[in-house]
């Protein structure tokens, strides 16, 4: 093999450093592809390059604002991604998301190790299996990002080269085709992975990673999306849709979430007594009891940059992914009625007695946060959120000012926010984000996602009192009020759908639940809504007034086409046989 392999990550780099012969021949970072199977280090530092072409959630966009939970106030294509402008030619920021070529090469290198590990020298029986085992859950992993932004995908499982010519060109497997392949990988690496790993191996994907993958794809497999009446294309969905049918795949997806959740390995997260910070803390204590599987981040080398990317602009920060009104209106009160603007009541201070989670999610006018850095803190000596407009004495007359964190405040206001509000959730409130980056994991699977995916296969199969216990048991560690018996039916269905919003926000549920679902083209569509709030001087306290924007920030259009997403125009140039997907 004549291809050259470039392993990039400094532990490859690190990995080899004792090898003066290997090194002596080539630089560190270079070596011929069959080199890497002479060398167990290399064969390791192969598989670890596979775990970094998994797409985390801390990147500048978030998929959040290709739904209605926020907008990215830099556009970076955001806009084409959420109206009628997306097409094969552009695909706008969800090209960021779905990334085919970049999937699609990630799998070329999971069937390089397949065929190559065989022959690796000097690699110990246990490693050799465990390192199969993980690429299976990659490859498994790699195809269900195809899959669910794309329905049925071309498998591929063989190693082409350039001489193959024609047969390099396959046409997409059926829907069904690639939820059983993704389901028999997942099935291989429960197999082969142990149940935990060593200090030396952590935050390889285990047992439990591929479990949790297994549940995912066999929820969304039963989903309606792809359970539609009158489908024949099987590259679209299921074409045999009929009650048994849907019904043993919802049985299927309740198995899948039950056998996780009968191993006890883990637990929704409740480390002190307040609900908002047992919330909090979910996404910023490491190794805690929900987490299955997540990406670890090193301040001192690999950090995160996401309290950068979203903070406010008052904290110089890049304002980034902000929440939406329409979002936050949707958080219910915290005794489990619906809030209205049309309440006068909850007009007049709306963001008092929220559903708890509210507080550890979104930053508010008002909200207390952290110390303003050195040029500010005159202006804000105690660090509260500052996202409206103010009435304040000058002399013996009154004068109107900007909030610090607001698009005419005197930071940085081009990073303000357009809805008034800030993202809260997975922010460490003890980081200077202008200067450090953090450390917070990213949670690619946690436990709450399983018991919402056995309460909803549950509730599909008609044992809606067990189904209401599961949502309880998520509902009351969030710190709402349990659901009663009198909950059932369509009341059932909506507050299960709430609380998986809710407990699940900005963590990239949200695209894919609205589209199985089949509500994308209402929730998705209209006007983005924002907040404007002004503070009047009563005689010398502020009297706020909130008025609900639905112009200026951003009008969206969700269309039935768009429930999967085009295949790109050049690889339907390029592959005769590549089908499109409906509506395009």
């Amino acid at each position: 093999m004549k291809t050259f392999i470039n392993i990039l990550l400094l532990i490859a780099i690190c990995s080899v450093a004792c090898n003066k012969d290997l090194l002596e021949k080539r630089p560190q970072t270079e070596f011929m592809e069959e080199d890497v199977w002479r060398d167990p280090n290399l064969v390791q530092a192969y598989v670890n390059d596979l775990y970094t072409k998994m797409r985390h959630g801390f990147n500048e966009v978030m998929l959040g604002s290709m739904t209605d939970e926020a907008r990215f106030i830099h556009n970076y294509g955001t806009t084409t991604s959420v109206t009628e402008a997306m097409s094969p030619e552009d695909l706008g920021a969800l090209n960021l998301f779905g990334e085919w070529d970049k999937h699609y090469k990630a799998i070329r290198n999971c069937n390089i190790f397949f065929e190559m590990v065989g022959t690796a020298k000097d690699l110990k029986d246990d490693q050799r299996q465990r390192l199969r085992g993980e690429v299976h859950f990659l490859r498994a992993y790699f195809y269900h990002m195809l899959v669910k932004y794309w329905g049925g995908v071309p498998l591929v499982t063989q190693i082409f080269k350039l001489t193959d010519g024609q047969n390099m060109l396959i046409p997409r497997n059926s829907f069904e085709e690639c939820v059983q392949y993704i389901v028999n990988e997942c099935d291989s690496a429960i197999k082969l992975l142990p149940e935990v790993h060593d200090r030396d191996n952590k935050g390889r994907a285990n047992k439990f990673a591929a479990m949790a993958l297994k549940s995912r794809i066999l929820l969304y497999a039963a989903s309606d999306l792809f359970n539609q009446a009158g489908n024949t294309k099987p590259e679209w969905g299921y074409v045999q849709v009929g009650k048994a049918e849907r019904d043993t795949r919802w049985a299927k997806a309740r198995a899948a979430a039950n056998d996780l959740i009968q191993t006890k390995a883990f637990a929704l997260y409740k480390p002190g007594t307040s609900p908002s910070e047992n919330y909090t803390r979910i996404f910023l204590d490491k190794d805690n009891s929900e987490i299955i599987f997540c990406k670890y981040f090193n301040k001192q080398q690999l950090g995160t940059s996401h309290d950068l990317y979203n903070g406010p602009n008052g904290y110089h920060n890049w304002g980034g992914n902000v929440p939406l009104e329409n979002f936050v209106e949707g958080y219910q009160m915290a005794d489990g009625s619906e809030f209205s603007w049309s309440n006068p009541v909850h007009a007049a201070k709306p963001y008092e007695s929220r559903d708890p989670r509210f507080y550890a999610t979104i930053l508010y006018n008002g909200a207390k946060w952290k110390k303003r850095p050195s040029d500010a803190i005159g202006l804000d000596p105690v660090g509260v959120i500052q996202t409206g407009k103010y009435e304040k004495k000058n002399g013996g007359g009154i004068e109107v000012v900007n909030g610090l964190d607001t698009r005419q405040g005197p930071i940085e206001n081009w990073n303000g926010s357009y809805t008034g509000y800030y993202l809260r959730k997975f922010m460490d409130i003890n980081l200077d984000a202008q200067f450090f980056r953090g450390d917070q994991a990213w949670p690619f699977f946690r436990y709450a996602e399983i018991l919402f995916n056995y309460a909803e296969a549950t509730m599909e199969l008609g044992n809606e009192a067990e189904a209401r216990t599961i949502i309880n048991e998520i509902r009351t560690r969030g710190g709402m009020p349990a659901l009663d018996a009198a909950v059932t039916g369509d009341a059932l269905k909506r507050m299960y759908r709430y609380e998986r919003r809710y407990e699940l926000a900005f963590e990239e549920h949200r695209y894919f639940d609205a589209r199985r679902w089949l509500i994308a083209e209402t929730v998705f569509s209209g006007p983005a809504k924002a907040i404007e709030i002004y503070g009047k001087l009563n005689p010398d306290t502020l009297l706020y007034t909130y008025k609900v924007l639905t112009n200026g920030v951003q009008e969206r259009k969700f269309t039935k086409k768009h429930y999967l997403l085009p295949i790109m125009a050049e690889e339907i140039r390029r592959n005769s046989k590549m089908t499109p997907n409906p509506g395009y």
